[in-house]
């Protein structure tokens, strides 16, 4: 009978390395394995060998190495470059927290950035209405903006507000910098909490070109609902992070009932 835990698993890794309890490794999955391997010995940036070099490394056909880097792709282990397939840096880690993606990001050593893509005014609708605390007619803000860190698009983020709450967003916001930031120094807004709701999708052709990926990449995608101290509704925000650049982190704790 196999250990639970094999001598040598290392923690938080699939258990038996992902192979059938019937013991028979599809031919892709070992070599997915070996370039993993080699992966980390070339470290973040560096190139892998042609698909044609490896399968005559690994002594098998093209497209078992093809199978094996498309897997790898859409894990984050390997990213595209120009014309060639690169070892990638580990995964970003963004809090599940009232902080903003600007501090989740920096906390990692890596620089964040946004670029507009547009800034569009526009009557309420009832349902965003009743989200951002505004009357349904009344004028509103939407703001979307492509996620960078260290100048690699990760992410497009959607941020609906109400103009009455934030009425120079046109003319006082700088379109790159933190909006949590511009709300709490510039306005006096405090966040007080939110609701959250993850799930995995596939971007559209118009994401997937802005965020420069393809449109089969999974993406996680966010929808938060934020309130002020006072438990005013405040703004409506819909992210999506790149699948293979993202992991999302939160603490426990036990609750007191």
């Amino acid at each position: 009978m196999n250990p639970a835990h094999p001598l040598g698993h290392a923690p938080g890794a699939p258990i038996r390395s992902g192979i059938p309890e019937h013991g028979r490794i599809p031919k892709y999955y070992a070599v997915k394995a070996r370039i993993s391997a080699l992966v980390d010995e070339l470290g973040e940036g560096q190139a892998l060998p042609a698909e044609r070099d490896l399968a005559l490394r690994y002594e098998v056909a093209r497209e078992t190495v093809r199978q094996a880097l498309r897997e790898l792709l859409l894990e984050g282990r390997l990213r595209r470059q120009g014309r060639g397939t690169v070892a990638a840096g580990p995964k970003l880690e963004q809090p599940l927290s009232l902080a903003s993606y600007t501090e989740g990001v920096r906390r990692q050593g890596r620089t964040p950035g946004r670029a507009l893509i547009s800034l569009d005014r526009f009557p309420c609708p009832p349902a965003l209405a009743a989200e951002i605390g505004a009357a349904p007619g009344e004028p509103a803000w939407h703001m979307e903006r492509v996620l960078l860190a260290d100048e690699e698009r990760v992410g497009l983020e959607s941020t609906y507000v109400s103009v009455a709450r934030v009425p120079r967003l046109d003319a006082d916001f700088a379109p790159d910098s933190s909006f949590y930031d511009y709300l709490r120094d510039g306005l006096g807004i405090a966040f007080g909490d939110a609701d959250e709701r993850i799930e995995t999708v596939l971007a559209t052709p118009r994401e997937a070109l802005l965020i420069g990926t393809p449109p089969a990449l999974p993406m996680l995608l966010i929808h938060r609902l934020s309130r002020d101290t006072a438990g005013r509704p405040l703004e409506r925000v819909r992210t999506l992070y790149r699948g293979d650049r993202f992991s999302f982190t939160t603490r426990l704790a036990e609750g007191s009932g």
